[in-house]
C-alpha cells in the first residue's frame, strides 16, 4: 500500500500546484490564458473613437436621410430607420463622424426641447 499512498500524494500536489498557477494566471491578467473576450477588448480599444454630439435638423435629401447644422455643414446619416421619424424636426445626434465620408454613425437620436 505504500506506492498508491505515494501517487495520491503526487495527485494532490500536483492539483495544488495546478490550481495555484491558474489563480495566479488570473490575478496577473491572463498572460497565460487568452479568452475570446480579452482579445476583443484589445481589437475593439485600438479602433475605438470618441463619440460626439451633433445637433441640427434632419432632413430627407437624395434617398437619404441628412443632418443640417446651424453653421451649415450636411451630414449623412447612417441609421434611416433611427432618422426618419425625426424628419423635419431639431435633433441632438450622439454618435461617431467618419470624416472622409461625411457620415455619422448613428449611437442616439432624440427631438431638442
Amino acid at each position: 500500500m505504500r506506492p498508491a499512498v505515494s501517487i495520491k500524494r503526487d495527485i494532490t500536489l500536483a492539483l495544488a500546484i495546478s490550481g495555484l498557477v491558474f489563480l495566479c494566471a488570473l490575478f496577473w491578467g491572463g498572460p497565460f490564458i487568452s479568452t475570446a473576450s480579452g482579445a476583443t477588448k484589445v481589437q475593439t480599444g485600438q479602433s475605438q473613437t470618441q463619440s460626439t454630439t451633433f445637433t441640427g435638423i434632419v432632413v430627407h435629401s437624395d434617398g437619404q436621410f441628412v443632418l443640417n447644422d446651424p453653421t451649415g455643414h450636411t451630414y449623412r446619416l447612417d441609421d434611416a430607420q433611427r432618422a426618419q421619424p425625426f424628419q423635419g424636426q431639431s435633433v441632438k445626434v450622439t454618435g461617431q463622424l467618419d470624416k472622409a465620408a461625411g457620415l455619422i454613425h448613428i449611437e442616439g437620436i432624440a427631438p431638442v426641447v
